[in-house]
């Protein structure tokens, strides 16, 4: 059988992460990069063993070879991409968030529905092997009627003022950040895993550093700044910080926190299910853990293996107990489900993926939208979630 040969437009610190992943599974090949410009693309595709580089991404769209597009951009080049590449008839995997407004998510879902097309958004935190397994204890009643959920995603980043990316200008991220970026993140990870929906919030939002001092040369993503001499002041109109209370589909109650300056806290998603059983708490920087608690017995630490998972959540667990799977093999895991439905020629509009798709990444920009709303009028806002 041949392999699915895929192209990548985006070469920062997320578009390796893709090629690597995807290299892992064994019948797809990446055969194209795109970048900023023919030169850069060239490089990074050299560097990274990728046969065909593009300085237009539109060029690879007319590649009748490729059949899968990985957007890898900034959040502003989202839309554009993905509506061109379903447009071409591509499958495509986006990053998230998958758009800048719910109404143009609400287009790219509609479009991609209308091409049949295979669409993704990657939302790799609900690939992980202990929230796969304990997805399938919640369902199966494991700790009873789920009564609380909170938590919080917390990043240190962008502790001090001279830490700058693109994700701070509006332009190029949008008109929430901490939100967009890794909020989005949390609540897609606690919907998956409960089955609840997010109906309503009430969002505190918070610029905590409201002048940065931007590089005058390019720095990456987690990168050390310049000297102190080389930087300019640049407004923040974005948020640090935020907090929000939320109501789910079933009268549940919930709470999370998202900040950028938290100091040590490298890639904190984490979350605790409050439930009528017992308890559960996870911790993305531990993800082979999980805690339960009881109120009449002593507490649990569940390692991940395997020979504890259930049938359902097996397959998400590749090695046994003891050799830890991380945050690459949550992203293989993303790909192996995506290309798997792709290769078997599954229908989007009748099978059931077993990954993130484009209506989970509209919903998403559903919730966040009604967060920035919440927090501008100061008040309870109901998810609105009508595609176009």
């Amino acid at each position: 059988m041949d392999k699915i040969k895929v192209g990548i437009v985006g070469t920062g610190f997320i578009g390796p992460t893709h090629i690597e992943a995807v290299r892992r599974l064994g019948f797809v090949e990446v055969v194209g990069l795109a970048g900023s410009s023919r030169e850069s693309a060239e490089q990074n595709a050299k560097e990274l063993g990728i046969p065909k580089a593009y300085g237009d991404y539109r060029d690879m769209l007319e590649d009748s070879e490729i059949q899968v597009i990985h957007n890898c951009t900034p959040n502003h080049l989202h839309f554009k991409i993905n509506r061109e590449a379903i447009l071409a008839g591509k499958h495509v995997l986006s990053e998230k968030p998958l758009a800048v407004t719910t109404e143009e998510s609400a287009e790219l879902l509609t479009l991609a529905k209308k091409h049949k097309v295979v669409h993704g958004v990657n939302f790799n935190y609900r690939q992980f092997p202990m929230i796969r397994n304990l997805e399938s204890m919640v369902r199966d009643g494991h700790f009873g009627q789920i009564n609380l959920i909170h938590g919080s995603y917390l990043q240190d980043w962008l502790l001090y003022e001279t830490d700058y990316n693109w994700r701070l200008d509006p332009e190029a991220g949008g008109d929430t950040r901490a939100l967009a970026d890794i909020g989005s993140h949390w609540c897609d990870t606690v919907q998956f895993v409960t089955g609840k929906r997010i109906v309503e919030v009430l969002g505190d939002l918070a610029t905590v550093i409201p002048v940065r001092k931007k590089s005058k040369t390019n720095v990456s993503t987690y990168a050390s700044g310049a000297a102190v001499d080389d930087y300019e002041d640049v407004e923040i109109k974005t948020e640090d910080y935020a907090s929000v209370l939320l109501r789910f589909d079933d009268g549940s109650r919930g709470v999370f926190t998202v900040s950028q300056v938290s100091a040590g806290r490298k890639n904190r998603l984490s979350f605790e299910l409050d439930g009528s059983k017992s308890s559960a708490f996870w911790n993305q920087e531990e993800p082979e853990k999980l805690w339960v608690g009881h109120r009449d017995k002593a507490n649990e630490l569940m390692l991940a293996d395997p020979a504890l998972f259930t049938k359902e959540a097996r397959t998400a667990i590749h090695h046994p107990g003891g050799h830890n799977e991380g945050w690459p093999d949550a992203l293989k895991n993303m790909m192996i489900n995506f290309y798997t439905f792709i290769r078997d020629g599954k229908d989007p509009l009748i099978d059931r993926p077993n990954f993130a798709t484009f209506e989970d990444g509209h919903k998403s920009m559903c919730i966040m939208d009604a967060i920035l709303k919440s927090h501008q009028q100061q008040r309870w806002i109901k998810v609105e979630n009508e595609e176009e």
